[in-house]
């Protein structure tokens, strides 16, 4: 069969001025229509109809066939139908006698080559004369008549249950070739043609420009991370964090089978996520998905596993990788550490934590010369058990009432029952909360924290609340923010900290009022609340100067 696309396009556009030649995402606006069609499977001619001679030059470029417009045929009240036919005509006296003519809108660069082919196949498989695409757009309409206002539906239902409410997007108009006129391009049986809502956009101004340049701007991104017991929910919270930051590109969260914990947080948050159960299920996904990046945020990382995957993505990006693998890597991202291996892809220190959106706008606390609240926290799974550890301090502390100690337990806090038999013996005022959703509510709270060595010490900073500071491993001891000059008392490894040291430490902090001021005075001086915007440019490969870099 002979299947023409015509797209008309004039120079002399009025809502966006040469709106089918400004750059759209890289490339002209009439490129994504001629491009659309030439993939087509079915269209066999490919015409740009038009009165301006740099938009010829532009379809020309491109690969489609060129139909001077007559003068007669530009003018603003001239309507596509005599146009289409025009094109038709001309197209037919050179190669023959089209079968079908599908007009193409340069104003929907959204549409796919795929959605295109899919209409035609099933107009061609159909009986139907004319096939418009069409959105589904549910709403509770209303019509005028005479200054009086009524519904034009039955009942006021949620949009996912109302009727369908159908509406031309411009991308095509497919038709057989005896009912292109003059005067119409519809036959007798016309039938619509559903496309998806993220390829519906016509654009008719500049929000319309601003949402197409935004969607095909959008990349895939696959973040590969971890949340078990033995290394807590650190990760998972920060991949939750960049996916509420990356809201307008596709990710996708990548977990092994054994991060059930983590998998019920992004569960929790109705986010997109794949389980896999080894390594070679998770190439197989990277060689199926093609992430635009891929982030991986499962600490240290292996040369073979970075040989593995970089050629799966465009852009790979590290965060919290100490491993030979970052050498590997388009960017590495160690906002924990302060530098250790050199490198241009190496971005160090806490400029570039990404705090939780609660705290960059969370509200701190007056300082207070007497001590009325404690807070221990030690995030999602407490591996050390140091949650138990600073209660048994707190037994051995001098009975006052007045003071609240204020537990929060983690998700992943599995010894419940014997904690709370533990908080019914203790004599002091102790409060205990589990699994909190709004953190900055206790932080904020809070004379005194005590908490490991983590990602929640950055939280503690920026709530200004002075810390005394346990590391749950090693590794969290090289997490050199954690120390006086930002406002923490670091007793060290968690393990190795006596007990009576550890309340002989907090005793003594709580009867200092000056050391305490200090401590926030220290940590007011900080800035935080800029990371995630380093990061995000980062991820995305955005070539920004960034004057903070270390």
């Amino acid at each position: 069969m002979k299947i023409i696309a015509i797209i008309p396009a004039r120079g002399g556009s009025k809502g966006i001025p040469r709106k089918n030649v400004r750059f759209l995402n890289g490339k002209p606006l009439i490129a994504y229509a001629i491009l659309n069609a030439l993939q087509s499977s079915y269209i066999t001619d490919v015409l740009v109809s038009t009165d301006d001679e740099e938009i010829a030059g532009i379809a020309y470029l491109y690969g489609a066939k060129v139909i001077k417009r007559p003068e007669c045929l530009g003018a603003d009240a001239v309507t596509l139908d005599p146009v289409i036919y025009h094109a038709t005509c001309s197209c037919e006296k050179d190669s023959g006698e089209a079968d079908l003519v599908i007009t193409m809108q340069p104003t929907s660069p959204l549409l796919k080559a795929e959605t295109l082919d899919s209409a035609i196949a099933e107009f061609l498989h159909g009986e139907m004369d004319t096939m418009i695409s069409a959105v589904n757009r549910p709403h509770l309409s209303w019509g005028e008549e005479k200054g009086s206002y009524f519904p034009l539906y039955e009942k006021r239902l949620n949009r996912q249950y109302l009727p369908k409410h159908l509406m031309e997007t411009g991308a095509f108009v497919i038709t057989k070739r005896e009912f292109v006129t003059e005067n119409s391009r519809l036959g007798e049986k016309i039938n619509l043609y559903e496309v998806p809502d993220e390829e519906s956009v016509d654009i008719d101004d500049y929000a319309d420009w601003a949402i197409c340049e935004m969607r095909l701007s959008r990349r895939k991104i696959l973040i590969r991370t971890e949340g078990y017991p033995e290394i807590g929910l650190g990760h998972i919270y920060r991949s939750i964090l960049l996916v509420n930051n990356l809201i307008e590109h596709d990710v996708l969260i990548v977990l092994s089978e054994k991060s059930q914990l983590g998998i019920q947080k992004i569960q929790e948050r109705f986010l997109k996520y794949r389980v896999v159960k080894d390594e070679q299920e998770f190439i197989s996904l990277l060689e199926e998905e093609k992430p635009d990046v891929l982030i991986n945020d499962v600490l240290d990382t292996a040369k073979e596993y970075m040989l593995k995957v970089k050629p799966l993505a465009g852009r790979v990006v590290n965060i919290e990788d100490m491993g030979e693998g970052g050498g590997l890597a388009d960017a590495v991202i160690n906002a924990l550490y302060e530098k250790k291996v050199q490198g241009e892809q190496y971005y160090w220190g806490h400029k570039y934590y990404c705090l939780r959106d609660e705290f960059l706008i969370a509200r701190t606390k007056e300082f207070s010369k007497e001590v009325k609240n404690v807070l221990i926290v030690f995030g999602g799974t407490d591996p050390g058990r140091y949650t138990e550890k600073v209660l048994n301090v707190i037994k051995k502390m001098p009975t006052d009432r007045s003071v609240v100690y204020q537990f929060v337990l983690g998700l992943g806090f599995d010894r419940d029952e014997t904690f709370m038999q533990s908080v019914e013996q203790c004599e002091q005022d102790i409060r205990v909360i589990k699994d909190v959703r709004m953190m900055s509510k206790y932080m904020v709270e809070a004379d005194i924290a005590i908490s490991s060595q983590g990602r929640t010490m950055y939280e503690l900073a920026v709530m200004k609340v002075p810390t005394i500071i346990l590391a749950q491993n090693d590794r969290e001891t090289m997490h050199e923010f954690g120390y006086m000059k930002n406002g923490f008392i670091n007793l060290g490894n968690g393990v190795n900290v006596e007990e009576d040291t550890l309340r002989e430490t907090l005793i003594w902090l709580m009867h200092t009022p000056q050391i305490r001021q200090q401590m926030k005075e220290s940590m007011t001086r900080l800035r935080l609340t800029d990371g995630i915007m380093r990061v995000r440019n980062i991820i995305l490969g955005i070539d920004k100067p960034d004057l903070s870099r270390q």
